[in-house]
């Protein structure tokens, strides 16, 4: 060892240690606790977070003072909640410890675990240490929470710091272990004292995770794992350390046996989840364990707000959803097992959430009286129960508190609900937590006043109320923090809107939580501790002893007024974000909608006539039943925003009573499938909403300073005329100068000018905010400048794509000097200056940007990345008002199907109003295309509108698969006009020859064109081929030597040579007897690339009829040597061909399809943080202080944490081979289900990605419930196997016996589909059944469709089955009458399209979609009446699991039409 060594071990060896403040006796250990040098890293807490009093607090403490000794790192393993991060605190305050804190999430990356990089003044780049390095550095303790939420390749970079104790640093240092520091012969290398640093022998780690199972997050990297000592929290401890010590107030008798006897079922629920054996696990109780704070809630409400005997069913129901939120969404024999054990405890069962009461919405029975102001800071809120009263001071804010209770005229309606729920929230308040609103778990309700419930608590309490609108691309650090450039250029940090409300004390909107998924759970200690790390060392905590704060700059603390509610965007299920984490960081309150008195009080507000406004709540009432999980997400709500909306119409434009239009314009009624189609008119008419005839629009006109819709009539009905107002150049004179469209050309129309007037009566006469969707090629961007141009409107424009972000919409970014700046986008300028603003395709990009829209529209609110809003009014500095002339118009394609667009509707709610624009009708066509080309003749422009009129409907009823639009025909009529001589042969390949190779689409044309009149002699391939021919019309081939022997094949030319004429070869061109083309005598045609050389007609017509005949021999041989290679013969082949013939037009629709969706479940998206690829405007400031992840990739999303990967979809399709179908095929129904499977076998054995697709397909008749048609491992790839499916079925149907096994099919085949490992599972039925004859009950029929409620089933009626009325009544989406065979291969196809598509394109896992019976039975009735209504007669309870019987079924009808004809029965 050199002497240099040797000293530096002596003088380490004589630096005394940290003073003592004391010694710590933690059972068998002494340690003698040092003093902080750094006081400001200290927890920062009034009294510690734990009691160091109870058994297991101490129990854990004392094994992590053992770890500690040892030098080891801990890992606590605990269900989510706060109280291992609280253990972690309390070990830290016991052994005053200095501590680092960082919360793991899904974009924490290497810069905030090793080192970040900031720019200073004058350009200077310098290194700053995360959290981890600061620890390690300092010896401090390093707490890591959500170790389950990071990526496995984040926590690698932490293994040899927490092995070795060493870490390369970005600024070119290396921290050591101290004993290797030791070593280093520092005389030797004076700069290794500056290179090398040592690890302070006091660091340690303290992981924490939720185990994974049975929660969500990535399993843990087997290195990083060896090196911790695990430490596992027994959820029943930690709930009960949570509560101690115990109240010092004793509340009153019946609220202690209230709260003994929940505490009781609480924990007994925890015990009753756990498995702890194989029996255990198949027994496993399917009642969710309650969140780690349910308890402390409970403990607290029942001290606070004493409940008062007795406590009624709808009381208990709505504590028991705020304690445990998660029952929500849970099974519905979930919710009946915790009635039961509620009975059975003494506290009666459960009732229906929605209660009829205002009183009973308030959290145990309690209703909010008064609120007066205390002091600047405080005031008193009075509540009153049944029996009791108590007066609460709580935090409030600065300004003037509304009046309570509410006086006057507001601009709400203080209903017995509202009032409820806004005690909820004062009782939230009141007990120091932040709010969660949770929506209703029905898909479909009246409005549950959210907005306003928040905006009226922050007015009652005087607080400053500021809303953050959250979008996916929000990071967790984003939700702390954002980054700014100083004007030299420098780098810092401010605080984010939420953190700076923690600061001043204000209410915080966390509007749509739910769409950043588990990145909320970094908010944890925020909102449970009050405390947050922020920048380069700051942090914020709940508690500061006097004088504290000014003596540390980088310690703050949190203002007590402080609050934050969350709400939720109801664009994702309820299961997918309302989680324990969740329900621990908030106190839950659950939504009570509207009743249909309330609803109709409000609407009748606007004015509306009461006889029309009950049909409207009528019907309204009808949907929303109908509505399901699946299709609520796809297609729109009719909210009573959407009422509104329809009823303030129908007031300020009383001639214009057409309340059937106005309903089906809200619901995009047009582009729905023509089965949902259906259903919902059946509703309408139903509902005695009778469609009218539409009216002839005149064109508008400008006179007298506005735009004139003039007057439409006729004997039933008239319309007046509609002015508007043009827009005053003087409030935007530059925007008029130079942002008004100009058109040059539009062409008046009656369905456009119909169009422009609803358009124009929406955003100018009611303000609203539009949406506009249809096909290609309709004039909608045509439509909406001929309106602004006509209103001399000026107008922003945007279009959107896959690669829009949200940042883009809000700025353009530039780098200029090193700085970065920011311009306003023109959605910025728009909403300063009172534009319109056209967003065009909206469909295109991800729903997470088109998200931002839905706060514009509906609150006016947005927050912008460089900390600016938008507000209705400006409130603060750097505000940006919004303007009341600003309009957004959002313009997409149709949902679904080609189109394959986002689901963006689901995401904008009722904030918008939707119009459908369409292609004009037959006449308006005519005259459009008139006004055109006038010159042309009118009956040539009459017959291709007839045309394509017709061709729509072909798209329409799928029979084509691409909807021919106006922009084809006017292209087409522009053609004809400027090239007057070419023929209409040549004219419609300017359209058709997309479609060449789609023989369906060429024989569906050459139909529809031939109908019309239209006499082309060709199209498609041949038309092209044609065409070709023409300008060779001169050149002729005559061979030399016309002798002609027999037929014959000819040799093969292993070169491929050309050969013209001749007698030789095979394949050649121009020849006598050889096969080949263009020539005379051949017995077949070969073609082998070569030109073409046509011998005349004269020399064809001399060959004898004896070559003929040999030829026409030799040509039937050839093909029955083909057959013998397919395994058939020519009767087969006949017969399958006319089979695949009756059913081409709807293969290629269903393939094209299918396709599609494989492809879109494999589209890519942006990956950012990456170190390659192009550089991300978002990172930039990232980008110039070094950082190397500033670049983003088009790559395959990964799945979100707890998602399954993609999977196949498991498709079983059964049909109908029982005696019947032969006995009566003369109906056709046996030829038709035929001709089905044969559409069924081709769609998918053309599918290039058939592993995304596993198929079966079995028969069932008299004799058997499943007779193998087509099995998974033997796929019928040959023509041959396909021809003998169909064969196997048309003989089975022959030699059946009488019977019949419908249901019994049906159960099978759900069981064996659900065993596959797949994303979702399908049976499709077909049946003949009479359901009388073989006494099969609706009830039965029931059981076997919700056989297993992870399996999708529907079933197809025919014959006598179809005579069943009942089937669509009872299940409505699932179950169809097909009363025409020949209907039966459409139906089936736009059964599997609708189901198929719905799944894919959202991303469902449909095998909890059981929550939603459970959320219609938790709000329309008690669970012992949902199970008196079904067969079940009773419920047979042990310990740990509630067995329900086979009989009563639980899951929904997961393909509920839209719009059923009758309510369905849900059990």
């Amino acid at each position: 060892m050199s002497s240099q060594r040797r000293l530096n071990r002596v003088l380490q060896e004589l630096t005394p240690p940290p003073p003592s403040i004391g010694i710590l006796q933690l059972g068998d250990i002494s340690y003698d606790v040092p003093e902080s040098q750094t006081p400001s890293r200290l927890p920062h807490f009034k009294e510690p977070p734990l009691d160091t009093g109870d058994a297991l607090n101490l129990e854990n403490l004392h094994f992590m003072l053992q770890k500690y000794l040892l030098g080891q790192d801990v890992f606590l393993l605990s269900q989510p909640g706060p109280y291992a991060r609280r253990l972690a605190m309390t070990f830290c305050s016991m052994i005053n410890s200095e501590y680092e804190y960082i919360a793991l999430h899904r974009d924490v990356g290497e810069t905030e675990l090793k080192q970040g990089r900031e720019i200073r003044a004058g350009g200077n780049l310098v290194y700053v240490d995360s959290a981890a390095v600061r620890a390690v550095k300092n010896g401090r303790v390093l707490i890591i929470e959500g170790i389950e939420k990071a990526e496995r390749g984040i926590m690698p970079v932490l293994n040899n710091l927490l092995e070795n104790r060493e870490m390369n640093l970005d600024d070119g240092t290396h921290i050591l272990h101290p004993h290797r520091y030791a070593l280093l012969d520092q005389a030797a290398d004076p700069t290794s004292s500056k290179t090398f640093i040592p690890a302070h022998k006091n660091f340690r780690v303290i992981a924490i995770a939720a185990p994974v199972p049975p929660y969500t997050g990535y399993p843990l990297d087997p290195p990083f794992r060896s090196r911790f000592q695990a430490r596992f929290v027994d959820p029943v401890g930690a709930l009960l350390a949570l509560t101690s010590p115990a109240t010092t107030k004793s509340p009153s008798a019946f609220a202690e046996e209230v709260s003994t006897k929940l505490r009781e079922l609480i924990l007994s629920t925890q015990y009753a989840s756990e498995s702890r054996n194989s029996l255990d696990a198949v027994a496993k109780s399917a009642l969710p364990a309650f969140p780690q704070t349910a308890l402390v809630k409970l403990r607290q409400l029942m001290t606070m707000f004493p409940p008062q005997a007795p406590l009624t069913s709808g009381q208990l129901s709505r504590l028991l959803l705020t304690l445990h939120p998660v029952l929500m969404h849970a099974p519905f024999h979930a919710w009946a097992m915790l009635s039961n054990r509620t009975e059975q405890v003494g506290l009666g069962e459960l009732g229906a959430v929605q209660v009829s009461s205002g009183a009973d919405i308030g959290l145990l029975g309690y209703q909010a009286t008064g609120i007066n102001r205390v002091d600047a800071t405080t005031a008193s809120v009075v509540f009153e129960g049944p029996q009791a009263k108590v007066s609460v001071n709580v935090p409030a804010g600065p300004k003037d508190l509304l009046a309570f209770p509410f006086n006057g005229n507001q601009d709400f309606f203080p209903t017995e609900r509202f009032l409820g729920l806004l005690t909820c929230f004062l009782q939230a308040h009141a007990l120091g937590w932040d709010i969660s609103y949770i929506p209703p778990a029905l898909p479909s309700t009246a409005s549950c006043s959210t907005s306003t419930l928040v905006k009226v608590f922050g007015d009652v309490l005087g607080y400053d109320s500021d809303a953050v609108h959250m979008y996916k691309e929000l990071g967790g650090r984003e939700l702390l923090m954002r980054r700014k450039i100083e004007d030299g250029g420098a780098t810092s940090w401010e605080p984010s809107p939420l953190i700076e409300g923690a600061w001043k004390g204000r209410l915080v909107h966390l509007s749509g939580l739910d769409v950043i998924g588990l990145t909320a759970g970094s908010l944890a200690r925020l909102t449970q501790d009050r405390e947050s790390e922020l920048w380069e060392s700051k942090r914020i905590v709940s508690f500061l002893a006097e004088g504290e704060e000014a003596a540390h700059a980088e310690l703050s603390k949190t203002h007590p007024s402080f609050r934050v509610i969350s709400t939720a965007s109801k664009s994702t299920l309820l299961k997918d974000w309302l989680s324990d984490e969740h329900a621990n960081m908030f106190l839950p309150i659950p939504s009570q909608p509207m009743d249909h008195a309330e609803e109709s009080a409000i609407i009748q507000q606007t004015g509306c006539e009461p006889s029309i406004l009950q049909t409207l709540l009528a019907f309204a009432e009808k949907y929303r039943q109908g509505m399901s999980t699946e299709n609520v997400l796809k297609n729109r709500k009719l909210g009573t925003r959407s009422l509104i909306r329809i009823a303030r119409r129908l007031v300020k434009f009383p001639s214009d009573v057409d309340l059937h239009a106005l309903i089906s314009r809200s619901l995009l009624a047009e582009f729905l499938p023509a089965t949902e189609r259906m259903s919902l008119d059946s509703l309408l008419e139903d509902c005695g909403i009778l469609r009218k005839v539409d009216l002839f629009h005149p064109s508008p006109v400008v006179e007298n300073g506005g735009l004139l819709f003039p007057a439409s009539n006729d004997q039933t009905r008239t319309i007046d005329s509609t002015f508007i107002p043009l827009f005053d150049s003087a409030q935007d004179p530059e925007g008029v100068a130079s942002h008004v469209p100009y058109m040059d050309h539009f062409y008046d129309n009656s369905v456009q000018s119909a169009s422009m007037r609803d358009l124009a009566i929406d955003f100018e006469v009611l303000g609203e905010h539009l949406v506009l969707l249809g096909n290609q090629g309709v004039g909608k961007n045509k439509l909406i400048d001929r309106l602004c141009q006509l209103l001399r409107r000026p107008r922003e424009y945007i279009q959107l794509h896959r690669d829009t972000t949200v940042n883009q919409l809000m700025f353009q970014t530039s780098l200029e000097g090193g700085v970065i700046k920011h311009t306003d986008s023109p959605l910025l300028r728009a909403v300063a200056l009172g534009r319109v603003i056209i967003i065009d395709e909206a469909d295109k990009a991800p729903d997470h940007v088109v998200a931002i829209f839905r706060s514009l529209a509906g609150q006016s609110e947005l927050t912008l990345a460089d900390g600016r809003r938008v507000r209705k009014t400006k409130e603060r500095e750097g505000d940006i008002p919004i303007h009341p002339n600003f309009r957004l118009i959002l313009l997409a394609n149709r949902p679904g199907y080609p189109f394959l667009g986002n689901h963006f509707l689901q995401v904008l709610g009722d904030n918008f109003s939707c119009h459908s624009v369409s292609n004009p009708d037959l006449e308006s066509e005519r005259r459009l295309l008139a006004q055109l080309a006038p010159e042309l003749d009118e009956d040539i422009i009459r017959r291709l509108v007839g045309a394509f009129h017709d061709l729509r409907k072909g798209y329409d009823d799928g029979s084509l698969t691409y909807p021919y639009s106006l922009r084809e025909l006017i292209a087409l009529v522009r053609h004809m006009r400027a090239y007057p001589n070419d023929s209409l042969d040549d004219t419609l390949r300017n359209v058709f020859d997309f479609d060449v190779y789609k023989q369906d689409t060429i024989d569906k044309l050459a139909d529809i064109l031939q109908h019309h009149g239209l006499q082309v002699k060709h199209v498609g391939i041949d038309a092209a081929r044609e065409n070709a021919k023409k300008k060779v019309l001169d050149m002729k081939f005559e061979p030399k030597n016309t002798d002609l022997d027999k037929p014959k094949r000819g040799k093969e030319d292993p070169n491929n040579q050309p050969h013209e004429g001749g007698n030789t070869f095979s394949g050649g061109t121009g020849g006598r007897d050889t096969a080949g083309m263009g020539g005379r005598g051949g017995y077949m045609r070969m073609f082998k690339g070569h030109d073409i050389k046509q011998v005349s007609d004269k020399l064809k017509n001399e060959v004898s009829d004896e070559v003929k005949e040999q030829a026409r021999e030799m040509a039937r041989q050839e093909l029955a040597r083909r057959l013998e290679e397919l395994n058939m013969n020519a009767a087969e082949a006949k017969g399958y061909t006319a089979l695949l013939t009756a059913v081409q037009s709807h293969i290629a629709p269903l393939h094209d399809l299918l396709e599609h969706l494989a492809a879109k479940e494999e589209e890519r998206v942006w990956i950012k943080r990456q170190t390659d690829g192009e550089l991300d405007d978002s990172r930039l400031t990232e980008g110039l202080t070094g950082e190397a992840t500033v670049y983003k990739r088009r790559g395959m999303a990964k799945p979100e944490i707890g998602r399954p990967q993609i999977k196949p979809k498991r498709i079983r399709f059964v049909f109908d081979v029982s005696g019947s179908m032969y006995r009566f095929q003369y109906d056709g129904r046996l030829q038709r289900s035929l001709e089905t499977a044969v559409m069924l076998m081709e769609s998918f054995n053309h599918l290039q990605r058939k592993d995304k697709f596993v198929w079966d397909m079995y028969g069932h008749s008299g004799d058997s419930p499943e007779i193998p048609l087509v099995k998974i491992d033997q796929p019928t790839s040959e023509v041959s196997q396909r021809w003998a499916v169909a064969e196997k079925m048309n003989l089975i149907t022959q030699y059946a016996f009488a019977g019949d096994y419908t249901v019994e099919a049906i159960e099978k085949a759900a069981v064996e589909v659900s065993k596959f490992d797949g994303d979702d599972y399908f049976v499709i039925a077909i049946s003949d059944a009479n359901f009388s004859r073989y006494g099969i009950t609706a009830d039965e029929l029931q059981r076997a469709m919700n056989r297993h409620p992870k399996v999708n089933t529907a079933l197809i009626c025919i014959g006598e089955g179809a005579e069943a009325a009942w089937i669509p009544k009872r299940f409505p989406g699932r179950g169809f009458r097909v009363e025409n065979t020949a209907d039966i291969p459409k139906v089936l196809r736009s059964i599997l399209s609708t189901m198929v598509d719905r799944i894919c394109s959202l991303g469902l896992d449909l095998a909890n979609v059981g929550c939603e019976i459970a959320a219609r039975h938790r709000h329309r009735q008690t669970p012992k009446q949902a199970l008196r209504s079904s067969d079940a007669a009773a419920l047979v309870h042990t310990v740990t699991v509630l067995w329900l019987p086979a009989s009563l079924s639980l899951s929904p009808s997961p393909y509920y039409l839209f719009y059923p004809l009758l309510p369905r029965s849900d059990l």
